[in-house]
């Protein structure tokens, strides 16, 4: 199969304002756009009686979704190439074999009532643990505008700029794989990168006073002098692309979620290992998962 952008739909509102963003991804790489809409598998047929009587009309909803959800991508994004498919089975299992087609896999997560943030479930953490491409994590209610600065008159806009690409880099070990999606995002928003490291004094020195402050300092200046290495052959590579760059004390959990809310995309960084439980994403990328105010895109790496 064809490099595409692949959505996971499933007719919640949060499926939805994933498929929009996974449409708008699509024409910016030039891509088809593929919605796949996983079903689990039909209960027991005694038990799918006992539950289902009189949901017909619903099991007919479900069954046109996919391609009534295309058919409007069509209308809203011209000349954007548009599939619909439907498969049954296991969510996790199947959404992660759909992504080894996919140039980028698009699925939505639960908002938090308002508040900055959403909620990642069970299938979509498991996902975001064992895929090898890219995945992004869209909130309800995402709008196009949430991406752009305001317009002069203080009014959300999708014909502004767009907010910078918030990376969470770890200056002791950055990654290519990582680097490189961060800046191609950006490049193509005409976007800036707003790279944001944190660290922690030593704790043998948070108890004695005397030195903490120059120390502070110093190592301050170390970081900024790691990510500035880090960036160089990323910064000549994207001459066009402004790097902001940040280095500060503290949880870096915090700092990218703090950030996110001047941004229109975060990225992240899950290394490809598994342990006994199996794979899992990293303490910082799920915090962050969980309380971003834009789209996160959990990008994997060895």
């Amino acid at each position: 199969m064809s490099r595409n952008v692949t959505v996971g739909l499933d007719g919640s509102s949060e499926s939805r304002a994933a498929a929009e963003w996974a449409a708008r991804e699509a024409q910016l790489l030039g891509l088809p756009l593929r919605l796949l809409h996983v079903r689990e598998p039909a209960l027991a047929p005694l038990t799918r009686t006992r539950l289902l009587v009189g949901a017909e009309p619903r099991q007919r909803w479900t069954d046109r979704m996919a391609d009534e959800a295309a058919d409007g991508i069509r209308l809203r994004h011209s000349g954007l190439e548009v599939t619909a498919e439907q498969v049954e089975g296991p969510p996790a299992g199947l959404l992660t074999a759909a992504a080894k087609d996919a140039e980028l896999l698009v699925l939505g997560s639960r908002g938090l009532s308002g508040i900055g943030g959403f909620l990642v479930g069970s299938v979509g953490l498991a996902v975001a643990a064992d895929v090898e491409r890219p995945v992004v994590f869209v909130r309800a209610r995402e709008q196009a505008s949430d991406e752009h600065d305001m317009d002069p008159a203080g009014i959300p806009s999708a014909a502004t700029a767009f907010r910078p690409v918030v990376l969470g880099l770890d200056a002791d070990s950055p990654n290519d794989a990582v680097l490189a999606f961060t800046f191609e995002e950006a490049a193509r928003r005409g976007a800036a990168v707003r790279v944001v490291h944190a660290w922690k004094l030593p704790p043998y020195y948070v108890y004695g006073m005397s030195g903490v402050l120059g120390l502070h300092k110093e190592l301050a200046r170390e970081k900024a002098a790691e990510i500035t290495e880090a960036l160089g052959p990323w910064a000549q590579k994207y001459p066009d692309v402004e790097v902001i760059e940040e280095s500060r004390i503290g949880s870096p959990a915090d700092h990218l979620v703090k950030a996110s809310y001047d941004g229109s995309l975060v990225v992240v960084g899950r290394r490809t290992r598994h342990g006994r439980a199996g794979a899992r994403v990293g303490s910082v990328t799920h915090a962050v998962l969980h309380h971003a105010a834009v789209p996160v895109a959990v990008v994997a790496h060895g």
